[in-house]
């Protein structure tokens, strides 16, 4: 059984598939526990495998590229899930904290490490070797051998993202902070925003 906090069609908002349809899994649970995380753990349903293919045909409308987030779905995405998925003719990515071993088969990895997090309760040691992409939310607090540090992880492509606070004044001020580091480091980052939110959509 999978603990599954929803499952709706979206577009992708951040990173290099911004943009994309794409129907996201999100599932309940985590083992960090970030101050800006905006899902609710407590909220969830208990599904089969049956019963989670059934609900993503039913949301994608015919989409074929899944989301699998959380929360973080490393804790509960196997490899019968992904095998079954797969054999059901779906692309899948995977949006993870990099703590723990992913299973096979997986088509694209982001890694949003949160290990240098201010006031993260848990372990966010990151355990993978390589990734897809790398999506740095970055709170203006990370200092520049940190943020160099993760520009160098292996990975395609490597993300700033500037941490949305709910504080309008406050956000402005990371985005500009955000786009200076990454001026700073023209070759070792791009720019991701949370487009979903500026577009008023899931």
């Amino acid at each position: 059984m999978y603990r599954i906090n929803e499952i709706f069609l979206s577009l992708q908002g951040e990173g290099f598939w911004t943009g994309t349809p794409m129907v996201f899994v999100r599932f309940s649970g985590c083992n960090l526990h970030c101050p800006f995380c905006d899902t609710d753990h407590s909220a969830f349903r208990e599904m089969t495998g049956e019963q989670l293919l059934k609900a993503v045909r039913e949301a994608g409308k015919g989409c074929r590229r899944i989301c699998l987030t959380g929360g973080e779905p490393s804790l509960q995405a196997d490899g019968n899930l992904i095998q079954a998925l797969h054999e059901a003719g779906y692309r899948l990515h995977i949006e993870t904290n990099g703590t723990r071993p992913l299973p096979e088969g997986l088509d694209w990895i982001t890694l949003s490490p949160k290990a240098d997090v201010p006031a993260l309760k848990g372990d966010g040691t990151v355990v993978l070797p390589e990734a897809h992409e790398v999506k740095l939310v970055f709170d203006g607090s990370l200092p520049p051998e940190t943020i160099a540090r993760w520009a160098a992880f292996p990975a395609a492509w490597h993300f700033l993202q500037p941490c949305d606070t709910g504080d309008p004044v406050r956000n402005a001020a990371l985005l500009k902070k955000t786009l200076a580091t990454i001026q700073a480091a023209p070759d070792s980052w791009r720019l991701s925003l949370q487009t979903h939110k500026l577009l008023g959509i899931r």
